[in-house]
């Protein structure tokens, strides 16, 4: 009994380590995963580094989007997305 006493304490961090930090962490992982599989065609979003646009054309792990008011097109990684602004809208 008195060797497992000394194993409580730091069985304790560990689980509060696992559901404080790792936990969390996967789950966010898991749905910008899922967010960036469901990119369409037509959805604005904006990239990790702050560029808005629009995706003109989605291949395996590129994707191209129409930025600014003279439509330039710009190719990106699909890693490179942060967040889907507003969904397709029948397009």
């Amino acid at each position: 009994m008195q060797n497992f006493t000394g194993l409580i304490i730091p069985l304790g961090f560990l689980a509060i380590f696992y559901f404080l930090i790792i936990r969390p962490q996967q789950k966010r992982e898991k749905k910008t995963k899922e967010m960036r599989n469901n990119l369409k065609v037509g959805d604005e979003i904006v990239t990790i580094g702050g560029i808005y646009g629009s995706i003109l054309k989605i291949k395996e792990d590129v994707i191209t989007i129409e930025v600014g008011a003279d439509k330039t097109k710009l190719t990106v990684a699909k890693w490179a997305v942060g967040n889907v602004m507003n969904e397709s809208k029948g397009k």
